[in-house]
């Protein structure tokens, strides 16, 4: 594709500023879209207006909280008003960045990534999805959860990736010219190496000097199925960018 114009929602999270950066350096323009630049996609403020000429969505928005139900409802409406406001501005497609192994899930925030797929590939504009590992900032998040200086974390397996690496993967999949054929598996984005969640978490709180205590996953939700490999990438996934520990490096 050449150069067009990318709506993206979710901007200024996590891994939407990685795609807004990625995107500019291609040379395309790039209208950023969350609350923060007056663009609601839950209530559709602001939507229409930020949509006039936009060619491509790309979808990274995401609820802040892991309970399913309410992770649902976000990713339903929001999907949904998408697709509406995206077909009244004449966009030709959405790309949205989903989580592997959503497709098996059963609770929790991973299992609403299901109505995010499926109300996207049902809405009246094409959609490519790809699904990606857990992010390098997730391990992070598992220590933060847990105050006081002692965090418990599952021995469970995992290949983490790096936002940037999901980021200029998501965009090459939105420049492509023509979708993927029928049948085709939705692509996959993971890291290079497969580890363990407790692994990682040690390496990390190793530097902020808190004691991670390695247990079983027998109480995360899907925890047999993770542990079955469940949510590592499949054989036809492109394994990309930096290992945890070398990521830690560049962020100590």
């Amino acid at each position: 594709m050449s150069t067009s114009k990318f709506a993206v929602a979710g901007a200024t999270g996590r891994l939407g500023r990685h795609v807004v950066d990625v995107l500019t350096e291609r040379g395309h323009q790039v209208v950023p879209m969350s609350r923060a630049t007056g663009v609601d996609i839950v209530t559709g403020a602001g939507l229409a207006e930020a949509l006039t000429g936009v060619d491509v969505i790309v979808d990274v928005a995401s609820w802040h909280a892991s309970e399913q139900a309410a992770a649902a409802d976000f990713f339903r409406t929001a999907t949904r008003n998408l697709h509406e406001a995206g077909q009244r501005a004449g966009v030709d497609r959405i790309t949205a960045v989903s989580i592997i192994g959503a497709d098996k899930a059963t609770a929790g925030f991973v299992a609403a990534q299901q109505v995010h797929e499926e109300v996207g590939l049902s809405g009246p504009l094409p959609t490519r999805i790809l699904r990606a590992a857990q992010f390098h900032e997730f391990v992070g998040q598992l220590l933060d959860w847990q105050p006081g200086g002692v965090a418990h974390i599952p021995a469970l397996p995992t290949q983490l990736v790096a936002c940037r690496t999901v980021a200029e993967t998501l965009v090459d999949l939105a420049t492509e010219p023509d979708g993927a054929s029928p049948g085709t598996p939705i692509p996959e984005i993971a890291g290079p190496r497969r580890e363990s969640m407790a692994e990682a978490a040690k390496l990390l709180g190793a530097r902020r000097g808190i004691e991670v205590v390695e247990v079983d996953g027998s109480g995360v939700p899907d925890g047999e199925t993770a542990a079955a490999g469940g949510f590592l990438p499949g054989p036809h996934a492109k394994l990309a960018g930096p290992t945890f520990r070398e990521w830690l490096d560049t962020q100590f």
